[in-house]
């Protein structure tokens, strides 16, 4: 069997942008590849606000977040790329998150250069470590995988905010130099800031395309002609989620019942009922003997 990291390897070898809806939970991932997605991202600011209702200012902790990502990998079979924070804590423990996020299934994780506890990248309050800590933790990451773990590397910066841009693509450039496999620069600010990234520096890349965020929202074929290999929606689904959950309540709560609603024969179908039942009835049948 293919495995997941060389399904990924795959499909940016296509050199066709890889659209990337990101998910919270084995649900969303199903839904995902139920839409004909060929790969989802475990975003560490959905799974911190689905799992435990609480902001991506680092209160998940790794236990949480692995666990996460076992259960959303066993749901599909598609890639699933995984956020890896900072790697919670230094080059070693750095180094067992990767072997363990790749135990769990994931095709990818990503190794940030905040310092620790990190928070979302297009939120206030940003801080990073210092150049040769950030290059220190993608090393710990690169020599796990090359060691023996099968996974993809993303390295990842949010210099821009705390140091601004030249520091940035140096920081990008280095990881790339490191073995990175995968590049995200976060949180550019301006279509030029997004081309000079992909114009300078060697490797794939990644954009964020976060809904009112802090980075232009462009068409995937602006993307493409930029120079990305991926764009990843890391809060659409959760956005989408919190929308129509609210609107159901707003109409309970003033006494109608909420419209728009999936058929219930929809949702046992995305659920599995029918290969279970179909299981089920093959068990049932008596054993027969010559």
């Amino acid at each position: 069997m293919t495995s997941p990291a060389a399904a990924l390897r795959t499909l940016l070898a296509n050199r066709e942008l890889l659209v990337m809806p990101c998910c919270h939970d084995a649900l969303s991932a199903r839904l995902i590849e139920r839409a004909a997605f060929p790969a989802t991202f475990m975003s560490g600011f959905a799974v911190s606000a689905a799992r435990l209702a609480m902001p991506d200012t680092g209160l998940i902790s790794f236990g949480e977040m692995l666990d996460q990502a076992r259960t959303i990998c066993h749901a599909v079979t598609i890639p699933v790329l995984g956020d890896g924070d900072t790697g919670y804590g230094n080059a070693l423990n750095i180094k067992r998150t990767v072997r363990d996020y790749a135990a769990a299934g994931l095709a990818c994780i990503m190794i940030e250069d905040q310092l620790s506890p990190k928070r979302c990248g297009h939120t206030k309050g940003k801080q990073i470590v210092s150049f040769d800590e950030a290059c220190l933790r993608i090393r710990a990451a690169v020599d796990a995988r090359n060691e023996g773990a099968d996974i993809l590397i993303m390295a990842r910066t949010d210099a821009r905010g705390p140091a601004g841009l030249d520091e940035a693509l140096r920081r990008m450039r280095t990881f790339h130099d490191l073995g990175a496999d995968l590049l995200f620069l976060e949180a550019p600010q301006s279509i030029e800031e997004m081309q000079l990234f992909c114009d300078t520096v060697p490797g794939l890349k990644m954009a964020n395309q976060i809904e009112h965020g802090l980075t232009p929202l462009l068409p995937k074929g602006e993307l493409q002609r930029l120079g990305f290999a991926i764009a990843a929606y890391p809060l659409t689904l959760l956005q989408a989620m919190v929308s129509a959950v609210e609107a159901a309540l707003v109409d309970l709560a003033g006494g109608s019942h909420p419209s728009g609603l999936a058929d219930f024969e929809h949702v046992k179908d995305v659920l599995g009922f029918p290969e279970y039942y179909r299981e089920e009835a093959r068990y049932a049948k008596r054993c027969e003997t010559d």
